[in-house]
């Protein structure tokens, strides 16, 4: 990391996060940000799902929530971006403060809900946005207070749809009561079909993933699993952030909401190798929760993941994490004699069961 880099990040943290999240969106927005375009290598290209990334390091949902920063984040080196969560509805999300740091176990928890504004504002950006050199897609929320939250989900798909490559089903935010019960097999079996019907009347095709918590036992992957494969699921995102707590150090620790980061790690990474398992490579894997560096995405890749998300290790790192990722999992890939990310997915999973 360069020194203005870290001059940055040293300002940054030393604001109110929410506001300095905002003033980084605000920054990649006025150009004041480094834009190599997309990084690209001979085995770091991927397929997952039908759509071509150039490298398998992706932005995760969260960071730009109302897609105002697309073209930017597009152009920062990312092989796919997510933005979002959109719920049908604008809403406000939790009171504020609802987003910590926790310097000392380089995580962060936040609370938001889903904070944003309506899936027809952020239909307007995608459109506005056009095409981009990387794929784009969308996380899909339920509004907190909708009488039909499998509806809602459907809902966003049909407003936004047109304008992404991918959407990804949000059943795992710990941030809205209730949500989560929306893993249940049954109650995720008509969700999932509800949003498939959304899909085949948009005017193109367009992938669908799924996000899932990492606050999950064996049994309950298994169940996902199967609704997944049953519904033609297109990829599964693995995994959100957890309610769990073990072995932090920070003052912040007991906050409620979901932590990621560095202690989501091992969690995460676990639970997407049982999805492997469960799966037996049949649904391509995205892995997410606590990539700050190459090694880290190698072990996702290996532990069954064609591709990796990060966001809250940017938080402590800036962007050029991302092409440190990139070409440490390039090198790893060619060491292991790997044509492709999605070659080595899986090749380790056994240390992780």
């Amino acid at each position: 990391m360069s020194l203005a880099d870290r001059a940055a990040l040293s300002v940054l943290h030393r604001i109110d996060p929410e506001r300095a999240h905002a003033l980084s969106l605000a920054a990649l927005r006025a150009g004041l940000a480094p834009r190599p375009g997309p990084l690209a290598g001979p085995a770091l290209a991927v397929r997952i799902a039908g759509i071509d990334l150039p490298n398998p390091v992706g932005l995760a949902a969260g960071y730009d929530k109302n897609a105002v920063a697309v073209p930017a984040l597009a152009r920062a080196g990312f092989g796919f971006v997510e933005v979002g969560a959109a719920t049908p509805r604008p809403q406000p999300g939790n009171p504020r403060p609802r987003l910590f740091r926790l310097p000392e176990d380089r995580a962060v928890i936040n609370r938001f809900g889903f904070n944003n504004d309506g899936a027809a504002a952020v239909a307007a950006r995608l459109a506005a946005a056009g095409r981009q050199p990387v794929p784009v897609g969308l996380n899909l929320g339920a509004n907190r207070d909708s009488a039909d939250r499998a509806g809602d989900f459907a809902a966003v798909l049909a407003a936004c749809g047109a304008h992404v490559d991918f959407a990804t089903v949000n059943v795992s935010s710990p941030n809205t009561a209730g949500l989560r019960d929306l893993q249940e097999r049954r109650a995720l079996g008509s969700l999932l079909a509800r949003v498939m019907a959304a899909r085949a009347a948009l005017p193109r095709p367009v992938a669908v993933f799924l996000k899932v918590a990492p606050d999950l036992d064996g049994e309950a992957i298994e169940a996902i699993a199967e609704a997944a494969e049953a519904a033609g699921v297109d990829a599964i995102v693995a995994t959100n952030t957890t309610v769990s707590r073990d072995g932090l150090k920070s003052p912040h620790a007991r906050e409620a909401g979901g932590l990621s980061g560095a202690p989501l790690f091992e969690q995460s990474t676990r639970v997407l190798a049982r999805f492997h398992a469960a799966t037996s490579g049949r649904i391509p894997l995205i892995g997410v929760g606590g990539v700050g560096s190459a090694e880290e995405a190698w072990q996702k890749l290996r532990a069954g993941a064609s591709a990796v998300q990060l966001y809250t290790a940017l938080v402590w790192q800036g962007l050029p994490l991302v092409a440190a990722i990139a070409r440490g999992l390039s090198d790893r890939l060619a060491a292991g004699g790997y044509a492709s990310p999605a070659d080595a997915a899986g090749s380790g999973r056994g240390d992780w069961l």
